[in-house]
């Protein structure tokens, strides 16, 4: 009897979107690593601990001139379907570099099947100012392990120049370049620059 006098509230979606919970289940998300290379490392647990099987990887090998993740490897093609995901988190937990993380974002509809398998373009988090667009080197004198545990901040000054050899046109050189004037890339080094 108590509802009986309670108000009707009327939820206008979607003019005005309702928050949802921070740890929400939502579209997929590759991330990067503060330098601009990709935390996927093309291993495919992913697609292993998936229950739909709605998750495709392709892994390749890293080269010195195309350096996409740190490491050996990196995921040449990442496709998730999403006519068959069921947003259970299994990909998450699986990923053993954090590359995957699950966004707030719930709006996937569209007019066509076709446009429901998202690539790795689609998946693939924007470059933060200071980021260098991949392909690249690792920072000198770090392996994958470093990249891992955080220890990489920033791009470096030897990064900036390599991408302005082979691709003096790309967009992030600029904010890079600023990033990386900064200080230290390393996380725990003494001197010079931000933490």
């Amino acid at each position: 009897m108590a509802t009986l006098f309670r108000p009707v509230v009327t939820e206008q979606y979607p003019r005005e979107k309702a928050p949802v919970e921070p740890r929400f289940h939502g579209r997929h998300q590759l991330n990067r690593h503060p330098d601009g290379l990709e935390k996927c490392i093309g291993c495919e647990l992913c697609a292993w601990a998936c229950p739909a099987d709605a998750i495709y990887v392709e892994g390749a090998s890293n080269s010195p001139e195309a350096q996409y993740s740190p490491g050996e490897r990196y995921g040449r093609v990442y496709q998730i379907n999403y006519l068959r995901c069921i947003f259970c988190g299994l990909c998450i937990e699986a990923c053993p570099t954090r590359a995957l993380t699950m966004t707030n974002e719930f709006e996937l509809a569209d007019r066509s099947r076709a446009d429901l398998i998202f690539t790795k373009e689609d998946l693939l988090a924007p470059l933060r100012e200071g980021m260098l667009a991949a392909p690249h080197p690792m920072v000198e004198g770090t392996t994958d392990g470093d990249y891992y545990r955080g220890e990489v901040t920033r791009p470096t000054p030897e990064q900036v120049e390599w991408v302005r050899r082979h691709r003096p046109d790309d967009p992030t050189l600029d904010s890079a370049a600023a990033a990386a004037e900064r200080g230290s890339v390393r996380a725990g080094a003494a001197q010079g620059g931000e933490q």
